[in-house]
Order: C-alpha cells, then sequence, then structure tokens
C-alpha cells in the first residue's frame, strides 16, 4: 500500500527525468562556476608559484589587501550591531513602521551598488551641503576610508539582519518572558538567552556580510576614486592590474577572493551540517 502511494505520489518523477535535471544542475554549475573559478586559478599559477608570490608582494597588492581587511573588519562589526538590533526589534516587539523597517533592510538586495555609491557621492560631494562642511573639519568622506566603509556598510547590512529575523520569528519571546520573570536583567536576558539561541544564525550571516563587503566592487568604485595605492580595495586594484596588461597580477589578487569564496562555502556548507539539525530543533521548540 505504501509503495503505490509512493508510486503515485505527484512529485516523483521517471528516472530519466531525475537524471536529466541533474545532468542539467550539473552542467549549469561546470559552465557558470567550476570552470571560472579553474580559469582563475590556473591563470594565477600560470608561470609558477614564484611570479605568483611576487604579484601579491607587490606595494599596490598589499595596499588593497590591507584596505579591504580594514574595511570588513570596520563593516561587519557594525553591520552585526545593526543586525542583531533590528531583528531583535522586528521578531520581539510590535511597532507602527514594522513592515516599512523591514522594507528598508531589504533596500540594498534591490538597488544597484553603483546607484548606492552615487548617493553618498550627492551627500558628502563638493557640490553638497555636508561635504563642504566637513572638508572645513579636514574630514574627508568621499576618495578615502571612511567612504569606502559607509558604501560597504550600505551593501552589507541585510545579511546578518535576514537571517536573524526568521530565526528571532520562529523562536518567539517565551524565553526571554521567562528569564525576565526570573528576575534576570535585560543585558543578561540577552547576553544569557537570546545570544546563545541565535549564536549559529548569527555567525552564518557573519560569514556572507565578511564575503560581500571584501568583493563589493560597485558602490566602491563610485565612492574611492581609485586611488592607486590608498582607496584601492582588492576587487579594484584587480581590475587595474588586469587594464594594465598585468595578467598574473591580476589572477593572483583574483585568486585570493576567489579562495575567500571557496572558504565561506565551506564555512557555510560545515554550519549547515554541524548545527542544522540544532537550529531546525531550536525553531520548532518555540
Amino acid at each position: 500500500m505504501a509503495a503505490s502511494v509512493r508510486r503515485s505520489s505527484p512529485t516523483s518523477e521517471p528516472i530519466a527525468v531525475r537524471w536529466a535535471l541533474i545532468l542539467v544542475g550539473l552542467a549549469f554549475m561546470a559552465l557558470f562556476i567550476v570552470l571560472p573559478m579553474v580559469a582563475v586559478f590556473s591563470e594565477a599559477f600560470r608561470q609558477g608559484f614564484g611570479p605568483f608570490w611576487q604579484s601579491l608582494q607587490q606595494p599596490d597588492a598589499q595596499s588593497a589587501i590591507r584596505l579591504t581587511l580594514l574595511v570588513a573588519a570596520i563593516a561587519v562589526p557594525l553591520n552585526v550591531i545593526f543586525g542583531i538590533a533590528a531583528s531583535w526589534a522586528i521578531a520581539k516587539f510590535e511597532f507602527k513602521g514594522k513592515a516599512f523597517l523591514i522594507t528598508l533592510i531589504d533596500l540594498p538586495f534591490s538597488v544597484s551598488p553603483v546607484i548606492s555609491g552615487l548617493v553618498y557621492v550627492l551627500l558628502f560631494g563638493s557640490g553638497s551641503i555636508l561635504g563642504p562642511w566637513l572638508k572645513s573639519y579636514g574630514i574627508e568622506i568621499l576618495f578615502a576610508v571612511p567612504g569606502i566603509v559607509l558604501a560597504t556598510i550600505f551593501v552589507t547590512f541585510p545579511f546578518v539582519a535576514r537571517e536573524l529575523i526568521p530565526l528571532m520569528q520562529d523562536q518567539g519571546t517565551g524565553d526571554e518572558e521567562a528569564a525576565l520573570s526570573l528576575g534576570a536583567s535585560g543585558w543578561q536576558t540577552f547576553w544569557r538567552v537570546t545570544l546563545p539561541n541565535i549564536k549559529w544564525g548569527l555567525l552564518y550571516g557573519v560569514l556572507l556580510c565578511n564575503a560581500r563587503a571584501m568583493g563589493e566592487f560597485g558602490a566602491v568604485a563610485v565612492v574611492s576614486g581609485k586611488i592607486r595605492g590608498q582607496t584601492t580595495t582588492m576587487p579594484l586594484q584587480v581590475e587595474m592590474f588586469y587594464n594594465e596588461y598585468q595578467s598574473t597580477a591580476a589572477f593572483a589578487l583574483a585568486s585570493l577572493l576567489a579562495l575567500l569564496a571557496l572558504v565561506t562555502l565551506i564555512l557555510k556548507t560545515a554550519l549547515e551540517w554541524r548545527y542544522g539539525d540544532e537550529l531546525a530543533a531550536t525553531g520548532r521548540g518555540h
């Protein structure tokens, strides 16, 4: 009886159809993901490890790597703070404008990064009100590190919040209410109840946020001015090397970004494999 039910299931397909779908999926992945990654690494090491390493030791490459790490080190923690605060407010409280706040959080997903960069040019450029006023106090936003950080924060702030909002909504407010009824303060409740419940979702969001922060191109290209050795991040420096026909240097730096993507994917998969059941159980338990 059970066998007949499985055979008549609307989701069952003939073996040929299933294999065809699997092959189409694998071919798509190979064509658009695997082959480009292989091409990047093969070009980076085409002349051997020596030229690859020398390319990464160039002052411009070193400066780009340092700036990329600095921007990520500033943007990711700020987005973690915003993501936790926003998701806590949305998931735990009811207030007017809640739907509008969720829409604002999703805004960077629907706006081109180039447009977001232009917004900061309009806000802090020489023709704006804020730009000359800040410059009179010696504060440079555009074509400097602060502008790159602001642009990076804008394009990456949804990642942590969007991972935590559904998780916190599934968990509800039962644990927090129980902790408060037992005399715990607000901060004690957050550190001992809320944060342990969201730790793996938070780490998942941080991984995605960090990968996007290091790989952002469009918004950073607009606000940085591409000043060599000062405001060029790794993606911008890859483009500059490539346009100057320094292919080994371009692909060497690109391989680092590709390696970051692979590490992020591996960590993401490891989290899903190791803690997927725990996260699902946490959501069901509430």
